[in-house]
């Protein structure tokens, strides 16, 4: 299998994320206020974003090329992205997603700040849409 890499995107690369998502005809978008994240092979095969909102971070436009798809490129890719994060995540999704994101830590129906519900809430009137949540380790110091 070919060697991945998960990193964050720097910001004058940005555009090559709107060329992947073009590419895959997926309507995704990389927003410009995020922590844009990709996963590499010779070329980008997987990116999501990182926004910051009010009380934390909100995951959207996971994608994963078509052709790799079942080789974990999304869980590690997540996994790259919120490692260090020090506030809840959260994102919505299909609800048949809702075991994938489980097995990543996710919980589904998350305590969410009142703009995230009201963003759901507008979603969720023209598709099914789930909201899910996972909050940062606690880490001790000893």
């Amino acid at each position: 299998m070919p060697n991945t890499q998960y990193t964050r995107l720097d910001e004058p690369l940005w555009p090559l994320m709107n060329k992947f998502y073009r590419a895959h005809q997926s309507s995704m978008k990389a927003v410009r206020d995020a922590q844009l994240w990709v996963a590499r092979r010779d070329e980008i095969v997987g990116a999501l974003c990182l926004r910051p909102v009010s009380g934390g971070h909100w995951l959207t436009g996971l994608f994963v090329d078509p052709a790799c798809r079942g080789q974990g490129i999304a869980a590690a890719l997540i996994a790259a992205a919120v490692k260090d994060a020090e506030n809840p995540v959260w994102l919505f999704c299909h609800p048949d997603l809702r075991g994938f994101y489980e097995r990543r830590g996710f919980v589904f129906d998350p305590e969410m700040p009142y703009a995230m519900a009201e963003r759901l809430s507008r979603y969720a009137r023209s598709k099914p849409m789930i909201a899910m949540g996972l909050e940062p380790l606690v880490r001790t110091t000893g």
